[in-house]
């Protein structure tokens, strides 16, 4: 079955950096597109970014747009979320999840791995 395995949360300083990994398995992902969310603490979920694994098109809200990359590894099967200049506000759980391309909802969600920026 499709599993999605995040990892790299953590603690870090206001202005710090950190890089998250979600590592997808179970089926082939080439046509399907990868995403980012997070929830923070008393917030809905919300969409931080996504690739494309065929073609490699990203998007990106904008309030991340400028500080975050989205990357993937096809060798590894792999998508990466590197945070730049994080602010306080990016304190949440980061979920990793997948959706066909041409799916309105990800099909497939990660467990999570927590952010925390310290001000």
């Amino acid at each position: 079955q499709v599993q999605l395995v995040e990892s790299g949360g953590g603690l870090v300083q206001t202005g710090g950096s950190l890089r998250l990994s979600c590592a997808a398995s179970g089926r082939a992902f080439s046509t399907y597109t990868m995403g980012w969310f997070r929830q923070g603490p008393g917030k809905e979920r919300e969409f931080v970014a996504s690739i494309r694994w065929s073609g490699g098109n990203t998007y990106y809200a904008d309030s991340v747009k400028g500080r975050f990359i989205i990357s993937k590894d096809d060798a590894k099967s792999a998508v990466y979320l590197q945070m730049n200049s994080l602010k306080p506000e990016d304190t949440a759980v980061y979920h990793c999840a997948a959706r066909n391309f041409a799916a309105a909802e990800y099909d497939y969600w990660g467990q999570g791995t927590q952010v925390t920026v310290s001000s």
